[in-house]
């Protein structure tokens, strides 16, 4: 059994705000720039050089990004031979997401569904726990900005629809999406399992590195359909057109009920704000 203290966990949380908001992650920047080299509008290669200028200063000057800087997703593969010492696992991430927020002059966004009275400190944040072998913790955090999110969605569809209405309706929600998604986007997409799992799962997917390949040869062809099918939509870099409309599709899939087909679709913005460590 390995210790771990809490106010560990805490330190390792509020930096992952603070740099996950001021610094786009390797893999998105190459992407980005990938991109940009080859688009050929003038708005987009105009929307891309903004992005790049705006990522060149935000993160020398300890500036934000985006002025949303999202609500705090974090997920926890938690070694089953850790002991956590010092206090309350929970607390602990919320105390660095707390900490993080306030000294990163982070905007604070979490505010209750009805009376929008803001919580102030940007906590409680989204947790999601996996118990894993070992007696590592490994915490990955999202900025989740809701231009994305609000554009996302979660259906059944059925059986029968298979994957040509799974394509259809990615296309279909991305063309919905348009410009409120913050293009060009990553589309972490989910199937099956249960209507929460395929969310989760979504969002799960978009973590991957976006230069990486799905090591299920089948899936890593539907993820380069899927690409290909949403850029020629057109709609282009913040939707004023040319050929990115994505940075990438990530899929990830789990066995589902004879009965339904689970389908999630998640937009994170071009940003795509997330940090990992392992304690």
């Amino acid at each position: 059994m390995r210790n771990v203290e809490a106010d560990r966990i805490t330190g390792a949380v509020r930096e992952l705000c603070i740099e996950a908001n001021r610094r786009l992650p390797p893999d998105v920047e190459r992407r980005i720039r990938e991109c940009a080299a080859r688009e050929d509008h003038p708005a987009a290669r105009e929307v891309f050089r903004n992005i790049i200028d705006n990522a060149e200063l935000a993160a020398p000057n300890g500036l934000a990004l985006c002025q949303d800087t999202g609500l705090a997703l974090v997920f926890v593969d938690l070694g089953q031979e850790v002991h956590i010492t010092g206090g309350d696992l929970r607390e602990a991430i919320n105390e660095g997401v707390r900490q993080g927020y306030r000294d990163g002059y982070l905007r604070k966004s979490a505010n209750h569904p009805f009376t929008r009275k803001n919580t102030g400190d940007n906590t409680p944040a989204i947790i999601y726990f996996d118990i894993v072998p070992g007696d590592r913790i490994r915490i990955h955090l999202v900025s989740k900005g809701f231009g994305g999110e609000n554009m996302s969605r979660a259906l059944t569809l059925p059986p029968a629809a298979g994957w040509p209405g799974i394509k259809r309706t990615v296309i279909e929600l991305t063309a919905a999406a348009g410009p409120n998604a913050c293009p060009p986007t990553v589309i972490g997409v989910g199937i099956g399992g249960t209507l929460d799992q395929s969310i989760l799962l979504a969002k799960k997917a978009y973590l991957r590195p976006l230069d990486d390949v799905n090591p299920d040869p089948d899936l890593a062809a539907k993820e380069e359909e899927l690409l290909e099918a949403v850029n020629k939509l057109g709609i282009g870099p913040m939707g004023l057109g040319g050929r990115t409309t994505a940075l990438a599709v990530k899929i990830a899939l789990a066995p589902c009920h004879i009965g339904s087909l689970p389908l999630a679709v998640n937009f994170q913005c071009h940003s795509s704000r997330h940090k990992a460590v392992e304690l």
